[in-house]
């Protein structure tokens, strides 16, 4: 299975990849910083925080099964 990318254009100041990703996703994406970083060679060296006009690839995970928690009963 390839693993799908959205292409992304920073259209604001004062954004980083942690930023973007979560104003994407809405949900902590554990290592998916990491992964735009290690598929967009070059984008860690622009700085913290992304110059206007950037473009870069990011990974769309593969959608995650629901996780049913243990109820907690207090009494």
């Amino acid at each position: 299975m390839s693993e799908l990318y959205e292409r992304i254009t920073v259209m604001g100041e004062d954004l980083t990849v942690s930023l973007i990703v979560w104003r994407r996703f809405r949900t902590p994406m554990p290592g998916l910083v990491e992964r735009t970083l290690d598929i967009n060679p070059g984008l860690a060296d622009v700085g913290h925080y992304l110059p206007l006009g950037t473009v870069f690839l990011l990974p769309i995970p593969a959608p995650r099964k629901p996780q049913l928690l243990p109820t907690i009963r207090l009494w």
